[in-house]
């Protein structure tokens, strides 16, 4: 079972909280003197730390750094991704971002408009978003982005459930964590080196297609290293490909608002 190491005495009964919900159990700081990635909580939030180097340690911050780089110069609705998904300007359709990670995507749809439902099944990874969400939610700059994006934490092979009429969302987007290419040499980001050790790979990826094609009113989007293979072997309707990553669109009907 993972641990939380509460940094803080005063935050201690926050800490018994957090980790009650994600299934935790509470350590000591003196786990911090040992190898690994570590889930640590004091005033800053949550964080995952390696050790005692701080300096590695990775939040998930929507008011700054790359989150808020993005937002302001990433290219609005011409992003590969809002084509993907079907965003207009006379329509922004729900998600469900069913593979949700550090949330960064889901943040970038709710930008552009989208109401989101993000789904984690990771419990430290849950935990790191929701904390992220949290702060960012006092952020008056952003508030109103954040206030569209609901967390469940929980796995998607269950959570995507079509309903007994309708649908779950407009669009169903899967980011299933692969390491598309091993003989890649690029230096990994921390933050994606530390997902990475905590997550590990989503070998049972291929499952949800099927459940995200059965819950989706417009289509379903998987996103891909650039040369790797559709998700389960199933070609899609087309593609948007880019310089590192591929978005393969699986298309049920046209993006419009429904009649």
């Amino acid at each position: 079972m993972p641990s939380l190491i509460c940094l803080v005495p005063e935050l201690a009964e926050r800490a018994q909280v957090i980790a009650t919900r994600f299934g935790l159990t509470l350590a000591e700081p003196t786990l911090l003197d040992t190898s690994g990635f570590h889930l640590c909580l004091d005033q800053t939030g949550l964080s995952l730390r390696q050790g005692e180097q701080t300096r590695t340690a990775v939040q998930v911050d929507f008011s700054g750094g790359a989150a808020a780089h993005r937002r302001r110069f990433g290219g609005g609705k011409g992003q590969d991704i809002a084509k993907a998904i079907g965003i207009t300007g006379a329509y922004q359709p729900t998600v469900v971002d069913a593979t949700a990670g550090l949330g960064r995507d889901s943040f970038v749809l709710a930008t552009l408009g989208c109401r989101v439902q993000a789904f984690e099944r990771q419990p430290v990874v849950a935990a790191l978003l929701e904390d992220g969400l949290q702060r960012a939610a006092y952020d008056p700059e952003i508030a109103d982005i954040i206030e569209r994006i609901t967390l469940s934490f929980g796995s998607s092979h269950q959570l995507l459930q079509a309903p007994n009429e309708g649908y779950l969302a407009d669009v169903i987007y899967l980011d299933p964590m692969f390491d598309h290419d091993p003989k890649a040499t690029a230096q990994v980001k921390k933050d994606m080196q530390a997902f990475r050790d905590v997550v590990g790979q989503d070998m049972d990826a291929d499952d949800l297609l099927e459940r995200a094609l059965a819950c989706a009113r417009c289509r379903v989007v998987v996103k891909r290293g650039r040369k790797a293979a559709p998700l389960a072997g199933r070609a899609p309707s087309y593609a948007l490909t880019g310089k590192a990553n591929r978005f393969d669109v699986y298309a049920l009907a046209k993006v419009l608002p429904p009649s």
